[in-house]
């Protein structure tokens, strides 16, 4: 898996790339910290190239949103796939997380 990261209107954008499990969630951890610790007030993660996610990769999210929150950052998803929006109702955390259809409507919040 990569992780693309991009500034942009104030904001950083994260872009996972592959599917988020055991294995990478790692990655995905290490770049949204770094997503952070930036300038901006706005991360948006958009997940358009990820096809699967597991728990850890749930948890992964939990972690940032909790950062996001302590530091007064706003946290959106966005380009969930069918499949990874599922995984975030079935635990109901659709409720929890600020999830956009688009990367339009995340950088127009």
């Amino acid at each position: 898996m990569q992780v693309n990261t991009e500034q942009r209107d104030g904001a950083t954008i994260v872009r996972p790339d592959g599917d988020i499990d055991l294995a990478t969630s790692s990655i995905l951890r290490t770049s949204l910290q770094a997503a952070h610790d930036s300038d901006g007030d706005k991360i948006v993660i958009d997940l358009s190239s990820v096809q699967y996610m597991d728990s850890s990769g749930v948890a992964t999210l939990v972690e940032c949103l909790q950062m996001a929150r302590r530091g007064g950052t706003t946290l959106l998803l966005c380009e969930l796939h069918e499949r990874v929006l599922s995984v975030f109702q079935i635990a109901r955390l659709d409720s929890v997380f600020d999830i956009v259809p688009t990367l339009d409507e995340a950088m127009s919040r």
